[in-house]
């Protein structure tokens, strides 16, 4: 069985082994004994993990997808050991959630084979906390996002562009985007980013000729990580549970950002308490299918409460809803997938996005300026981040420069 196992790995990694590295291989080197990697289907999880199995011997790795028919009665604790027997090394479980007594098995494959490296993936629900089998304190985990709108230019155009940091992009924004600019050459930045905004932040965007069938794709993977993915880590849903969540998504995508209301949402998609509602919500974000921002003044006050709610990304905005989505909504899910990775995003009193205690960032059209917006001339830090401008001056920002962030 293990020869088997070992040429199913070798297919899989032929066939999706690709040469373009994410941010997520360059910033993270995956050093502990097991690293468990969390995020959104199709954003590259898989690639990810084959590239860095790829960094070792052929002869030492083996690519597991956990739910494969050919494990067939084969427990993972069971593939470890033999693996680990006839001098396996490196050993990766793809979309881990899909196996039953994952954690019970990944807890034990941890404490006996103590040279066996282990990655394993999952949906961003994935509970490692969890009952008896907590594995807090065996693995490090990681959660990836989807590409931002400096890795779509880099695979569009097959060039390298830079990574900067949030004081760096505020305070040199108008050198920054000159150079990147100038590095494109005869490329329109505008009009890359209106493609990234629609189908850029999936890498298997590529492998459609047509946005029509991408965006099919797109809501049918948000289906399956209602239906399967949240099913499978939260088991007690019920199908009436599943449809509810699905309604409440469908609502979003067309409502978002908005302030909860929990009386109007339950009526809509006749729910009969808040208890249930907001759990509902708690596993949409749990599955990284939505945002959520609080209020910075109702933290300092003790109150932790959703202000605003968000889609993911703005991909899921275009596939979801019929009709063009609102352009400020689209504004703001960029803003907030860009950043929520790396910073603390709040929702200021005034102002779109209060940001690590210290910036304040209104989103908006190309007229938005200060004189419109007396309260952010007057504050420090504060700054406009606006769609439609190549490049900005002093505290206008272009929008589009918020996706080199990571």
């Amino acid at each position: 069985m293990l020869e088997e196992l070992r040429a199913l790995s070798q297919k899989f990694i032929e066939l999706r082994y690709k040469n373009y590295q994410r941010y997520f291989i360059k910033t993270n080197a995956l050093a502990s004994r097991c690293s468990i990697i969390l995020g959104d289907r199709g954003i590259g999880k898989t690639t990810t993990i084959i590239q860095y199995l790829m960094r070792h011997a052929t002869d030492n790795i083996l690519y597991i997808q956990s739910d494969h028919i050919l494990l067939g009665n084969l427990t993972l604790y069971e593939i470890a050991e033999e693996f680990y027997k006839f001098g396996g090394e490196f050993i990766a479980f793809d979309e881990i959630h899909k196996y039953a007594n994952w954690s019970q098995e990944l807890k034990s494959v941890i404490d006996t084979f103590p040279n066996l490296k282990i990655i394993a993936s999952g949906s961003s629900a994935l509970e490692i906390h969890k009952g008896s089998h907590d594995l807090s304190r065996r693995a490090i985990v990681h959660t990836m996002d989807g590409m931002s709108f400096r890795e779509y230019m880099e695979i569009k155009l097959d060039i390298e562009l830079p990574v900067f940091k949030l004081d760096q992009l505020l305070t040199t924004h108008e050198k920054i985007t000159a150079e990147i600019i100038k590095k494109i050459a005869d490329k329109r930045i505008l009009a890359l980013f209106k493609d990234y905004l629609e189908h850029g932040y999936y890498p298997y965007h590529v492998e459609y000729s047509s946005l029509a069938d991408f965006a099919i794709t797109l809501e049918q993977n948000i289906h399956t990580t209602i239906e399967v993915d949240l099913a499978a880590v939260h088991p007690e849903l019920t199908g009436y549970s599943i449809k509810k969540i699905k309604q409440l998504i469908a609502y979003i995508a067309t409502a978002v950002p908005f302030i909860p209301s929990w009386e109007k949402i339950k009526g809509i998609i006749e729910v009969k308490d808040n208890r249930t509602l907001k759990s509902y919500f708690k596993y949409l974000e749990d599955a990284a299918l939505i945002r959520t921002l609080r209020s910075a003044t109702k933290k300092l006050s003790g109150i932790e409460q959703v202000e605003k709610i968000y889609l993911s990304n703005t991909n899921q905005l275009y596939a979801i809803t019929n009709a063009p989505p609102n352009p400020g909504t689209v504004r703001e899910t960029f803003f907030i997938s860009m950043l929520q990775q790396q910073h603390s995003l709040e929702l200021p009193k005034s102002g779109d996005f209060y940001i690590d205690d210290k910036y304040t960032i209104e989103v908006g059209g190309k007229n938005k300026d200060m004189a419109q917006l007396k309260w952010l001339k007057e504050r420090e830090n504060s700054y406009l981040a606006l769609d439609n401008i190549e490049i900005g001056v002093a505290n206008k920002i272009p929008l589009w420069l918020f996706g080199f962030i990571y």
